[in-house]
């Protein structure tokens, strides 16, 4: 299906007209204003780095995935809202390898309770978009609408466990668990088993997400660091009536592509003209 210059196939559920009124950079090439480098303080935690311009309600702040930071392609897409590194990444301090699902679910809220001016539209980047229904699960209040890019709800627990048990057995002896991917540098993700013990306790998949605002999950056929069946399930499962899900047929894990960004934009730039209209 061809529509505003995007090829990709779309299950809905009470679907909006699509509405691509604002102009933002990404489409244009005109680059708006930027923002520096902040830190908040939070006691016996560490500070957390990030970019914010103020706005109109709804605010959108951007949540990137596991190693990544507010840097990347997809949150500078995003340059004149909120976003933010989690601690341990990027500006943020802390020690990476020591951050659990629920230590960055912290971070999100108290991002969301002390810096977010108002309530904000969350856009969750893989393991971002897992943070991003906790969220809203415990903050619905500050929760305008939900947008996640290749969402990695349960990922870790559910891909840990799918491996042969001889294979589990050997990284739970070495304590940690190395993932290939073509997403990073490195080529792989290290992940403790620290982290897949604790991340148990934030599995969403299992029973119905009690989230009711406007959700919107855009995913690569050929991601292969995050099966997109899982944007499916997320959509199969959150109590919401207004769900979209987006299938992009050569989307990759990192959707970083040009298309796929312009996609992610003009997907918020119309739940923000949905909100508006309805407020």
């Amino acid at each position: 299906m061809e529509q505003s210059g995007f090829s990709h196939l779309s299950v809905s559920r009470n679907s909006p007209t699509i509405a691509l009124s604002r102009v933002f950079y990404m489409s244009t090439g005109v680059r708006q204003k930027s923002s520096s480098v902040q830190y908040v303080s939070r006691p016996d935690l560490p500070k957390l780095a990030y970019r914010r311009v103020k706005g109109k309600s709804p605010g959108v702040m951007f949540l990137p995935g596991y190693g990544s930071n507010m840097n990347g392609p997809k949150a500078e897409a995003l340059e004149e809202f909120c976003r933010f590194d989690y601690s341990g990444h990027g500006a943020s301090e802390g020690v990476f390898s020591e951050g659990t699902i629920g230590s960055w679910k912290k971070d999100v809220l108290f991002m969301l309770d002390e810096v977010a001016d108002g309530p904000q539209i969350l856009v969750g980047s893989s393991m971002g978009g897992w943070l991003m229904l906790l969220a809203a699960i415990a903050r619905p209040e500050k929760t305008k609408a939900l947008v996640g890019i290749s969402t990695a709800a349960d990922h870790f627990v559910t891909a840990f466990k799918s491996l042969p048990l001889q294979t589990r057995k050997e990284f739970e002896d070495q304590g940690v668990w190395t993932v290939p991917t073509k997403s990073n540098e490195e080529g792989v993700y290290t992940v403790s088993m620290d982290l897949l013990k604790e991340a148990e306790n934030h599995c969403l998949l299992h029973s119905p997400i009690p989230i009711t605002c406007p959700v919107r999950l855009i995913h690569g056929l050929k991601d292969e660091d995050v099966p997109w069946h899982i944007s499916m399930q997320v959509a199969e499962r959150v109590l919401s009536n207004d769900v979209d899900v987006i299938l992009r047929r050569h989307g990759q894990h990192r959707m970083a592509d040009k298309d796929d960004i312009k996609l992610m934009v003009f997907t918020i730039d119309d739940l923000i003209d949905k909100l508006t209209t309805l407020a």
